[in-house]
């Protein structure tokens, strides 16, 4: 079951203890990767959930599959969650972690959603724009596709949204023959 304040309040801890070591981007890089473990591998997360599994067993396992590709400080810290019976949280406090290491770093994340997959130099254009209007100077840019855009765009950047996509225009229009906008304007 989800817990976001128990996550948030590890993910808080650990981001602590890692600036105070001096090993924050190591760890960062970490939870990326466990990130991406637990993405991947639905197994995982079940082994981790498991109550039928013995922390022992969960401790020798997690040590079996990050061997070598985290650091002790993630590690230590991976075995304090079992010791402590809270393991089948790991994937909700990485969550938490990622998202405070983005805002001790100032680290804006910006969505853009287009119609057809854009160059890199349109998104550097884009993040250039961004950095001249905006207070956000360390932008990370996450793009998708989305062909039901028809044409455009839509920015979106916490709760600010820019839609430039030709279907919200579409929409706009629609709305306005339904509500007969154009009518009581002639008159």
């Amino acid at each position: 079951m989800p817990n976001p304040r128990l996550a948030n309040r590890y993910a808080k801890s650990l981001l602590g203890l890692a600036v105070e070591k001096g090993q924050l981007e190591k760890v960062f890089a970490d939870m990326q990767w466990l990130q991406a473990v637990c993405k991947s591998n639905r197994d995982f997360i079940n082994l981790l959930r498991s109550p039928v599994i013995k922390g022992d067993k969960k401790i020798r396992i997690l040590d079996i599959v990050t061997g070598g590709r985290i650091s002790d400080l993630t590690a230590a810290f991976n075995r304090l969650l079992v010791n402590k019976t809270r393991e089948s949280h790991l994937p909700e406090i990485i969550t938490a972690f990622i998202r405070q290491y983005k805002q001790h770093m100032n680290i804006h994340t910006v969505k853009l959603t287009t119609a057809v997959p854009v160059s890199d130099g349109v998104k550097n254009e884009i993040m250039n724009h961004i950095r001249n209007t905006s207070d956000m100077k360390n932008i990370e840019l996450e793009t998708s596709v989305n062909e039901n855009l028809i044409g455009g765009f839509v920015l979106q950047s916490g709760d600010k949204l820019v839609d430039g996509s030709i279907a919200y225009d579409l929409k706009t229009i629609a709305s306005q023959f339904e509500n007969n906008d154009f009518i009581y304007k002639v008159r």
